[in-house]
């Protein structure tokens, strides 16, 4: 299987100021959720959390 397959891009965006700052990818045939990650906002200057933006 070739690298990268069946993976998508997604963009987080922050809950406090809705800044949408990182992009990651997630497998979406094993984990068809959305994701929830505890990263830096720039914008807040403080860790927050960042939802997968839809």
């Amino acid at each position: 299987m070739a690298k990268g397959k069946g993976r998508e891009s997604v963009i987080l965006k922050c809950t406090v100021c809705g800044e949408e700052t990182y992009i990651t990818s997630t497998n979406k045939k094993k984990h068809p959720e959305r994701i929830e990650k505890n990263k830096y906002c720039p914008r807040c200057n403080k860790v927050t959390v960042h939802k997968e933006k839809k």
